[in-house]
């Protein structure tokens, strides 16, 4: 009974020990000065709690201490509890560390913020495969502690070619897309946050994982795709080399419109707009259009997709006010021309009859008048 009860007080110190760290991470004087301490907190307090608990539990735990199978079984219990522990404290760790460094990249703005998307998406797909290796071999490690297993390794090991390749043939899909996630990844074609096009849906890469992407399409929708579309697919980057967006937007107005009083006012607004990024700008007309219309295109840019959007919507809605405001006669007309259709010569026949028949009658009544 000591055992046990000297068993359960030090798993119990071990749990505090863990508690005393993680307050001191969280006190001030630590936490606001080393950027890692928040991180560790968030992600490694039950993985640490579970980790120190179990540790203890396996250093102390002494063969004789519980009888027969029940021994063997809370022996091999807590062997597999370790790794799986350690196992799970490790990723945790490691997660901890790489937040720190993406926290930094998604504020990182302006010519360097392609850079920093790059370097989010391979850091968070090798942080993947890494995750992905742990747990195998972790969970090679539990098979390990069986005897049976380790009777079968060598048998196992004769036979890896086969299984290889069987697996191989099996998991074609998968492992497709695994490479190509990578691909994407370090090829740099495509990144987080990226604009793109695909199955004629616009949206942002919201996630790149090893199997499929996710992309958050304008209306808050969510378009789900394997990686490998994007490796035999062809699909429009609009931030490909740099999150600069270039926008348009089309007016449709009658001829008798002053192009060069739009042209400066669209200037003007231009410069008044917090959007727009003070490089490149045009007004011109693109095209003649049936019903006595013209097409007039402004092109504006901005530092990204979302922020071209706006500007383009605001300078839509300003140039129309202006249009309407100022020049009302531009505003789009339909034009109708109306034709008369010559007269048949039986109408015409009929129209002389009728006007013959008028005459006489006028005629008569003039007689009439004469003889009253």
């Amino acid at each position: 009974m000591s055992r046990w009860i000297i068993l359960l007080a030090s798993m119990l110190a071990a749990a505090a020990c863990v508690e005393m760290v993680r307050r001191a991470l969280r006190w001030r004087l630590i936490g606001e000065k080393w950027v890692l301490a928040a991180p560790l907190v968030r992600r490694c307090t039950w993985p640490g709690f579970t980790t120190a608990v179990v540790a203890t539990a396996n250093t102390l735990y002494r063969p004789g201490m519980a009888e027969g199978q029940v021994d063997d079984a809370i022996d091999r219990i807590l062997s597999l509890a370790m790794i799986g522990c350690v196992t799970w404290l490790v990723i945790q760790a490691a997660y901890a560390v790489t937040d720190v460094v993406l926290e930094r990249l998604v504020v990182v703005q302006g010519e360097r913020n392609r850079r920093a998307r790059r370097i989010r998406t391979q850091i968070t797909l090798v942080r993947r495969v890494a995750t992905a290796v742990v747990i195998v071999l972790a969970m090679g490690a539990m098979l390990f502690t069986f005897p049976q297993v380790r009777a079968l390794g060598a048998g196992l090991l004769a036979s890896a070619g086969i299984a290889g390749v069987v697996v191989g043939i099996a998991a074609q899909s998968t492992l497709g897309n695994l490479l190509a996630g990578l691909q994407l990844a370090f090829s740099d074609a495509l990144r987080l946050d990226d604009v793109v096009v695909v199955e004629e849906e616009w949206g942002r890469i919201e996630e790149l994982t090893l199997t499929y992407v996710v992309l958050r399409l304008w209306d808050e929708r969510r378009l789900v795709l394997p990686v490998s579309y994007f490796t035999t697919n062809p699909f429009e980057n609009w931030t490909r080399h740099g999150s600069r967006v270039i926008g348009a937007v089309f007016l449709r107005l009658d001829w008798s419109v002053p192009v060069e009083e739009l042209r400066a006012e669209l200037y003007r607004a231009l410069r008044e707009h917090p959007l727009w990024d003070q490089k490149d700008w045009v007004l011109q007309v693109t095209d003649t259009l049936p019903g006595g219309l013209l097409e007039l295109r402004a092109l504006m840019s901005a530092a990204d997709s979302p922020s071209a959007w706006d500007l383009k919507c605001d300078i839509r809605e300003h140039m129309v006010k202006f249009v309407r405001d100022k020049y009302p006669e531009s505003l789009p007309r339909f034009r109708v021309m109306e034709e008369r259709a010559p007269l048949s010569r039986f109408g015409a026949v009929e129209h002389q009859s009728g006007a013959a028949g008028h005459q006489s009658g006028a005629a008569g009544h003039q007689s009439g008048a004469a003889r009253h």
